[in-house]
């Protein structure tokens, strides 16, 4: 799917002028080499807010992980490709719901795991068209809601997710010993 981000009707004229038109399908495990790429950016930022927590130099999931999450259709990856072909963005999601659970409603919810934006394309909508179609893809999907986690040491990422419209719903905290 082609997502026009000059379509936008949220965004003004200006803006759109400097939005480049986005790809957005189903990563695969030819996308495997740019994907690293981006987990190596993510776990660079976390390390940096959290080095107490995060390895330096790390990613989130081996090459092997990945062709099974690339394969599973309950673990949806999404990857956005700019004009020129270069995957610029991606969105890990999981599907998750609770049959038979003595307390949660049994709703379906899209969890998003993880989402990445080249930091060369950071400022270019990238995100904000990854995020619309995750929810696009979840209404198709009979979820109920869109759900992630986002760290405290990530403000940029926090007031991007408010400005997409989501809603804290739960609040995760800590004390160091």
């Amino acid at each position: 799917m082609t997502e026009d981000m000059t379509t936008d009707k949220a965004m003004d004229a200006a803006t759109a002028a400097k939005v480049p038109a986005l790809t957005i399908r189903r990563a695969n495990a030819a996308d495997i080499s740019r994907i690293d790429d981006l987990l190596y950016q993510v776990a660079q930022v976390h390390h940096q807010g959290r080095p107490d927590l995060f390895k330096a130099g790390a990613k989130k999931y081996t090459d092997d992980e990945l062709v099974g999450i690339l394969a599973d259709d309950e673990t949806p990856v999404f990857a956005a490709f700019n004009d020129e072909g270069t995957l610029v963005g991606y969105a890990f999601c999981i599907f998750q719901q609770h049959p038979g659970s003595h307390v949660l409603t049994d709703i379906r919810t899209l969890y998003i795991d993880d989402l990445c934006v080249d930091e060369r394309a950071r400022g270019l909508h990238v995100g904000s068209a990854l995020y619309r179609y995750v929810l696009d893809f979840a209404r198709r999907s009979g979820c109920y809601n869109v759900t992630l986690n986002v760290w405290s040491c990530n403000p940029s990422a926090q007031a991007f997710y408010e400005h997409m419209g989501l809603t804290p719903y739960r609040i995760g905290m800590e004390q160091i010993l």
